[in-house]
């Protein structure tokens, strides 16, 4: 496990773009989650994402990236969080709940009163970090893009 406090949190660049990629690849693979819908976020992040009035965070450390984050506009006053992933070698650092608290302290920064979530329940560590963080279970909404999604969870700022 790499140590989290030499990893630096800063928004996302172009030059991250492979790297972001990639990584997110990886986690969805891994848990055979990976969609068609996810594509345009992983291919054009400052476009579905930034763009949009949203922001991408990655986590650096010695020169490569080794999470992300990012949250999307959502609805009035209320931003969606999502693409969260940390390397594997550095899971379990904290490193996830750093990511979130740059997406969290972003969404307030610009009005956003809620923050949500879609997610999947093999993905347990994720859901453990997101109740200790005090994200509430919530109904699915029917308008989710993802098949695989089976979780919905709400928190508000």
């Amino acid at each position: 496990m790499g140590c989290v406090t030499a990893v630096a949190i800063v928004p996302f660049r172009v030059d991250h773009a492979e790297a972001y990629y990639q990584l997110n690849r990886l986690w969805l693979d891994e848990h055979a989650l990976y969609e068609s819908a996810d594509e345009p976020y992983l291919v054009d992040p400052l476009g579905t994402i930034v763009n949009p009035g949203g922001a991408v965070f990655v986590a650096e450390h010695q020169g490569s990236v080794v999470g992300t984050a990012a949250v999307a506009p959502y609805g009035t006053d209320t931003m969606e969080l999502l693409k969260l992933t940390v390397e594997p070698g550095m899971r379990g650092s904290g490193l996830g709940r750093r990511l979130v608290e740059a997406c969290m302290a972003h969404a307030r920064s610009d009005g956003a009163r809620r923050l949500v979530l879609v997610s999947n329940s093999k993905l347990q560590a994720a859901l453990r970090l997101y109740e200790r963080m005090g994200f509430v279970h919530a109904p699915l909404p029917p308008d989710v893009p993802y098949a695989t999604a089976d979780v919905f969870m709400t928190l508000d700022l």
